[in-house]
């Protein structure tokens, strides 16, 4: 058994998001990444389906052309192989739910725009 809070012991990062693996289990991946407002996750895809979830904030979720105004409470869920993008327009904690193959490397690389 595991208790972590989404709401403790948050850092950001200057220049990009930052990512933090809160659990990583046999079932699954659970991320914690922080915004400052402006922020942005570049487009990217996930080989596996995920889960976002808006914590705190406001996210301007992008999944192709079509744009997804997020605020606190949000859920997204997308299939794997689907394009998408996020920028904060206000700070934001945003909790990610990865499939157990996905890799915690793929996530850091997408929040340092790499």
């Amino acid at each position: 058994m595991e208790i972590i809070s989404l709401l403790e012991n948050i850092s950001y990062a200057e220049n990009h998001p930052s990512a933090q693996v809160l659990i990583n289990n046999a079932y699954s991946k659970e991320i914690r990444i922080t915004f400052r407002e402006g922020q942005e996750m570049k487009a990217h895809k996930a080989p596996y389906p995920i889960i976002v979830e808006v914590v705190e904030g406001f996210i301007d979720f992008g999944v192709g052309e079509a744009r997804y105004s997020l605020p606190k409470g949000s859920l997204i869920s997308l299939e794997g192989n689907i394009v998408h993008d996020l920028k904060a327009t206000a700070d934001s904690i945003v909790r990610l739910s990865l499939y157990k193959g996905d890799q915690i490397e793929r996530v850091q690389q997408a929040v340092e725009g790499k």
